[in-house]
């Protein structure tokens, strides 16, 4: 939002061309001369021939002319006639420019991307440069095997990631002491806020009413964790904990180190809270846990962190992975997803997210978190970085980062700066007293390439990461005597490295092991380690198998041009709080971005910085109570959401301080508007807003949408619009049109960020003039509320992937993608609506962007559920769409734009087929308890067996159809026990014993 002067003015629509020189002029073909051919002919040759819409949308124009006739219409602007309402069609194109080429535009965005200035970044503060190991880099983050991946809900196909969560779980359980870990969070600074609803809600004296923050946390984490207090109506105090009075607090965050870099003793301070039954979180730096005692082991009862620092870039904030581990005890309370250890049929480990019941998507209201999206690919990235170091290479590392920081205080001293505090303890972070002024060497730092911190006048603050090597702590050095020539020289490394002690003070050293599984000390070379990672991808299912056709998830193509910009080191080495002069080609983006996204959705304003779908609904939802605030209307705190709503829906409403109250909806699945219309008037003197999905998540265009907005505003509330389905929406109609006031985009969904088995992902808003008057400063250190987010843009170099996706589209593009959308659903449909009845249609009988199949009656029938079908499509081929929501006992699909014919009727044939299994089970030929649909999926070592007690056949069960032969992924476990894994929690990685 804060753009630097000298690139306000340049427009996002036509951003600057690189200059290059012009070509030499192409000798005509002597048998063709341009007189002889028309324009359009002239043009079609002379176009790029790395053009992207026609890559990104699956059919072509053949086969879209054979799916509408399957459909029942001529024309694809006949379908969205019949299916997208008019009073809401937009009536112009997009502005957003020319679609633009591939390679063109990469060329155009490496020029806006050296307008990022790459420093060496020791400013610290939760953020550090780090070595991505190339076999983590090549191999899982530029790897689509590991990155189009989705949420491993079905277990048995995504045995590999899970296996890698596991790893994650188990490293961040063994570095901070504690017995529990979940599978990442989608930062620090989101996990401390996690922590204290979690102090909260395990706290039962309800005398302690405040949560008090140590001063020497983490700025940004502050900032998060008071946003969270405040919409919840948690006091929050931020005070030294050690010192204050903690009587009334039911629960205390702690840094360790501190932000300032010294080590604390916070011992005393849990024994004082938990003596009047409170608890004591610990926001603990990973890699400093290898040489200090652990959290867990001196009193703390949660510990929050990043793992960034472990191969992570710095992204300029993001993505990166959070953890939160605890005590066995608050398990059933800890958000966010949890991978554990249960049996297959055939008695195998297998692994599977374990306590469900405890997700918002099940919990809705009742949830005391809305997480949904975690970071799943960053978490194996920092999972694979432990398993290629070890415990062992871990140490190393820490150890080499400690001894240089000590190098560096030492010459600070040597120069007249001495180390704050000489009795106190450090890892890699320290503050020194400044000679005169600590923005003096900020600035000297500067001109020798190097930002640091100046926490207060008089001092400044270094951060020494992995990367530091001899020659920076001698360029740190000189800066001082650029500074002040008459304390120089330098003095010599050499001797000064004989004269310091580069062990960790006794009193805070760790004396427990880590890391002793054998996954953590075998993988060291990279020969291990390459067959390790893709041992484990060839366990999961992903887009580079099959389509994943999952309802309301959108797993669309994640194109290779989109993602090669994430880990240039122009957008992936900027530090979160470097200096807005180095972060230009950032800033321009940012702006670029902004306006498209408001321009496609119909607003006025957009914020970045929700680094989820649930963290966007979060933070629309706290616009719009701020605006409440804002005309003296602090009573208004009802949210209306129609029962059919995603399930963070009612979670984000209950973090963001509203009472819930469902609305009904009809029979075919539309919202109720006389429902509607009757709770607005009972709460209207309390109504706060409506939560909406549009299209709805039944998967229809309700024609009612636009009543149903008046009825709100009417009463007095605003409109939230959940942008889930914005995929069925764009070029088509908007948001900002059709009566929201704010609406969340998911870019992991519509605007072609991938799902990375689970996160990233990135949930911007999206909204009216009135509401963006309540959005923070890009500044996230300014003390400003609603922040929601660690980093100022949340995750800024995913960013970079929705942007190109955007460029290479262009307004046209984007408008016939989602047309290709619309008609992909509608053609599935058509074509298995004789199988299967289709719950939901418009009034023309069509669909959105998404259908759903009625199973409901298979139970009764043939003892069949929708479970039975989705391991059954696993023997196929494919991941199963989303089953049973928003109504239980059904299918929703979703095959989005990119996927060809070819594709979508390999999936229908696979649906058909099994409708005809089941047929089989209704006429009695097949057993209604030996069957292939309960025994799926069928695991090549079950077929293989020399034992085989099935009625059906061994190639029936593997091969269903020819094309599988060819197509083959096989399930590495059998179907898995659920309960089991339930009852028996193991949440770490098994011992060895259990292989053998």
């Amino acid at each position: 939002m804060n753009i630097a002067p000298d690139i306000a003015g340049i427009d996002p629509y036509n951003p600057p061309q690189m200059q290059t020189t012009p070509a030499a002029p192409i000798e005509p073909v002597s048998a063709v001369t341009i007189g002889q051919i028309s324009n359009s002919e002239l043009n079609a040759i002379l176009a790029p021939s790395d053009a992207f819409a026609p890559r990104h949308i699956g059919p072509s124009d053949a086969d879209a002319s054979e799916m509408l006739k399957l459909i029942g219409v001529e024309t694809i602007d006949q379908l969205i006639e019949q299916t997208v309402p008019k009073s809401i069609r937009i009536k112009r194109p997009l502005k957003l420019g020319k679609a633009r080429a591939e390679h063109e535009f990469l060329v155009e965005l490496k020029t806006l991307a050296s307008k990022n200035k790459v420093y060496r970044s020791l400013i610290g503060q939760g953020y550090h440069d780090t070595i991505t190991p190339p076999v983590i880099l090549r191999n899982i983050m530029e790897n689509p095997g590991w990155y189009t991946q989705y949420t491993p809900y079905q277990a048995e196909i995504s045995q590999g990631r899970l296996e890698a969560l596991l790893n994650f779980q188990t490293m961040v359980s063994d570095l901070t002491g504690l017995a529990i870990s979940n599978a990442s969070m989608l930062d620090e600074g989101t996990a401390a806020a996690e922590a204290m609803t979690m102090c909260r809600s395990q706290v039962t004296n309800h005398d302690l009413d405040t949560f008090v923050i140590d001063d020497l946390v983490h700025p940004q984490t502050i900032a998060v964790v008071k946003t969270r207090g405040e919409s919840l109506g948690i006091k929050v105090v931020v005070a030294c904990v050690q010192t204050s009075d903690t009587s009334k607090a039911f629960g205390a965050l702690v840094q360790y180190p501190t932000t300032d870099g010294s080590i604390e003793n916070y011992a005393d301070a849990a024994k004082k809270l938990h003596a009047q039954g409170a608890l004591l979180v610990a926001a603990a730096d990973i890699l400093a846990l290898t040489l200090l005692t652990p959290p867990g082991e001196w009193g703390a009862d949660i510990a929050v962190g990043s793992t960034q620092r472990f191969g992570v870039p710095m992204g300029f904030g993001g993505p990166h992975a959070g953890y939160m581990a605890c005590k066995e005890e608050f398990v059933r309370r800890l958000p966010g997803r949890l991978v554990g250890v249960s049996k297959d049929v055939h008695g195998n480990n297998a692994y599977r997210l374990t306590l469900q019941t405890r997700e918002q998507h099940i919990r809705r209201e009742r949830a005391t978190s809305n997480i949904c999206t975690a970071q799943v690919l960053l978490a194996i990235m920092a999972s694979m970085y432990a398993v290629y170091h070890g415990p062992e290479g871990l140490k190393r590392i820490a150890r080499r980062v400690h001894a240089m920081a000590r190098l560096l205080a030492a010459g600070f001293t040597k120069l007249g700066h001495p180390v704050d505090g000489d009795t106190t303890p450090f890892f890699d972070t320290f503050r020194v007293h400044a000679y005169s002024n600590g923005e003096v060497i900020r600035q000297a730092a500067l001109k020798r390439g190097y930002n640091i911190r100046v926490p207060e006048a008089s001092f400044f603050s270094v951060s020494v990461d992995e990367t530091t090597t001899l020659e920076d702590v001698k360029n740190l050095l000189q800066a001082v005597v650029d500074a002040h020539p008459d304390l120089g020289p330098v003095p010599d490394l050499n001797v000064l490295a004989n004269e310091i002690e580069i062990t960790i003070d006794s009193r805070f050293a760790r004396k427990t092991d880590f890391l002793t599984h054998s996954v953590f000390n075998h993988h060291h070379s990279e020969s291990e380690m390459l067959r390790y990672m893709w041992h484990l991808q060839s366990k999961d299912l992903s887009l580079v198998h099959s389509m994943i056709p999952l309802g309301s998830c959108t797993m669309k193509l994640n194109a290779t041009s989109e993602m090669i910009p994430v880990t240039w080191p122009e957008f992936g080495k900027l530090h979160p709080f470097a200096p807005g002069d180095q972060t230009k080609g950032y800033q321009l983006l940012f702006r670029n971005l902004e306006k498209w996204l408001a321009e496609i959705t119909g607003f006025d304003t957009t914020w970045l910085q929700p680094n989820a779908g649930s963290q966007g609904e979060y933070a629309g939802l706290l616009m719009i109570r701020a605006y409440h605030l804002s005309r003296g209307d602090t009573h208004r705190n009802i949210c209306l959401i129609p029962t059919s709503a995603h399930g963070t829906n009612p979670a984000s409403a209950v973090i963001a301080g509203m009472t819930v109250v469902p609305v009904a909806c009809k029979d075919n699945g539309d919202i109720d508007l006389d429902d509607l219309k009757a709770r607005a008037e009972e709460h209207k003197a309390n109504l706060s807003c409506l939560m909406i999905t549009y299209p709805s998540t039944h998967g229809v265009f309700e024609e009612g949408i636009k009543t149903a907005c008046k009825i709100i505003h009417d009463a007095g509330g605003q409109v939230y619009m959940d942008g889930a389905n914005m995929n069925a929406q764009v070029g088509l109609c908007r948001p900002g049109d059709i009566g929201a006031d704010v609406c969340h985009l998911n870019l992991h969904k519509t605007f072609c960020i991938p799902h990375g088995g689970g996160g990233p992902g990135m949930g911007p808003i999206c909204m009216k003039k009135h509401l963006g008057a309540f959005v923070p400063t890009a500044d996230i250190l300014s003390g400003s509320t609603h922040q929601v987010s660690a980093a100022p843009y949340g995750s800024p170099s995913i960013l970079t992937i929705s942007y190109v996706y955007i460029a290479l589209m262009g307004g046209e593009g984007l408008k016939k993608a989602t047309e290709f959308a619309i008609l992909n659903a509608n053609y599935m449909a058509a074509r298995l609506k004789e199988h299967y009845p289709i719950l939901f249609t418009g009034s023309h009988g069509r669909c959105a962007h998404e259908f759903i199949l009625d199973c409901r009656d298979l139970e009764r029938k043939a003892n069949i559920r929708v479970e039975d079908i989705a391991k059954r499509l696993m023997d196929y081929g494919f991941h199963a769409p989303t089953m049973s929501w928003p109504v239980g006992g059904t299918l929703m699909i979703e095959p989005t734009e990119s996927e060809p014919k070819e594709e979508l009727d390999r999936l229908c044939d696979a649906l058909i087929a099994i409708r005809a299994e089941i047929r089989e089970i209704e006429e009695g030929k097949l057993d209604k308890a030996d069957n292939m649909l309960k025994h799926a999926p069928h695991t090549a070592a079950a077929v293989m067996s020399d034992s085989w007690s099935h009625a059906y056949g061994r190639e029936r069960a593997a091969y269903p159809l020819p094309w599988v032969k060819s197509h083959k992924f096989w399930p590495s476990v059998g179907r898995i026990d659920n309960a089991y894994g339930d009852r028996n929690l193991q949440c770490a990685c098994p011992p060895m014993s259990d292989y053998q």
